[in-house]
């Protein structure tokens, strides 16, 4: 794994930690929602939103526009491209624990071939 991706990797976990921000990817999922409505949809304080989408953007998992409307407003949209790069890592480590298992198994099997035949006991 490269060194460099590792703390991005880092970022994205940390931004998915929590429960609240798990849900909030999982509604963004669905198409884009004002902060108001995700706070609604989740129920929690609008200052809680804040901390949590401010932590969501800095990850880089979720975007934020001002609709020409209205610059007050602020919808959020979810960024698919660090979802992807966060599956593309899990598919990688999870190649290479499937290779370490299939190793180990194969390890086992060769060893019980080996090992003589034991007598039971009258």
């Amino acid at each position: 794994m490269n060194a460099r991706r590792k703390p991005e990797v880092d970022k994205l976990l940390a931004a998915l930690a929590d429960p609240a921000r798990r849900r909030a990817v999982e509604l963004l999922g669905r198409g884009p929602l004002r902060a108001g409505e995700l706070a609604d949809r989740l129920g929690i304080a609008a200052p809680a939103m804040s901390r949590h989408l401010k932590a969501l953007k800095t990850a880089g998992l979720v975007a934020e526009t001002h609709p020409a409307f209205d610059a007050r407003v602020r919808v959020y949209t979810l960024n698919t491209q660090r979802l992807s790069e966060l599956k593309a890592w899990l598919e990688r480590a999870e190649q290479g624990w499937s290779e370490q298992l299939s190793a180990f198994a194969a390890f086992v099997a060769e060893r019980q071939e080996r090992k003589p035949a034991q007598k039971k006991a009258p």
